[in-house]
């Protein structure tokens, strides 16, 4: 991790990008004091842990192409039993 000053993270701002992607964040400092962190996009993306939708998410199940048996059953329920007092 390479640390910037401002005024030279301002003047070489598209090699500090390059160095984000390339070598993993850079920190920018404020008179002496690191005050912001640079990060790729990926990196960004891991630290928000981004979540795929729902159709990915689906096609990524460790039961996808296993047959199951989804039909309902269509017999007549039972009838009330009868509890007597309960309220």
């Amino acid at each position: 991790m390479q640390s910037w000053q401002l005024q030279e993270a301002k003047a070489h701002f598209s090699e500090v990008i390059r160095a984000c992607t390339l070598n993993g964040p850079q920190f920018v400092s404020v008179r002496g004091k690191e005050e912001a962190v640079i990060i790729s996009k990926q990196d960004y993306e891991k630290l928000l842990g981004k979540k795929p939708n729902f159709l990915d998410f689906m096609a990524q199940s460790p039961l996808q192409g296993l047959n199951l048996d989804l039909l309902r059953d269509n017999s007549v329920p039972r009838e009330d039993a009868d509890f007597g007092d309960i309220e």
